[in-house]
């Protein structure tokens, strides 16, 4: 039945690609790196590495929040547009795994880093 809810899901989502095992289904921006380590560890910080991603569902400004974390540092958080289905998805104990998919030094925190997630199939 939980893959059923997931095809319908990836559907729904528009899914771009699919890579072996696993199917692309977000790709985003990084909310709130200014106030995390980014600033300090981007300059090491490449396309394709792993990220995790932490449901934080006891989180006071948002109850669908996920941080996002990259060898232990925080760097920011799903945006909170974005982060629902996400959000859902970890609660139901769906295998997803993120990667940054570009770095910038832009002056815009918003235009950093992106990443992508990823259900595992």
């Amino acid at each position: 039945m939980r893959f059923l809810l997931t095809l319908s899901l990836l559907f729904w989502l528009g899914v771009s690609r699919a890579e072996g095992g696993r199917v692309l289904i977000q790709h985003s921006p990084l909310a709130g790196s200014q106030y995390y380590a980014l600033s300090t560890v981007w300059q090491e910080i490449r396309p394709g590495d792993a990220l995790a991603l932490v449901r934080e569902a006891d989180n006071r400004h948002d109850r669908h929040a996920i941080r996002v974390e990259w060898r232990g540092h925080t760097l920011g958080y799903v945006p909170r547009t974005e982060n629902r289905v996400i959000a859902a998805a970890l609660d139901a104990g769906d295998r997803l795994t993120a990667r940054v998919s570009s770095v910038s030094d832009n002056k815009n925190p918003w235009q950093r880093v992106a990443f992508e997630v990823f259900i595992e199939l």
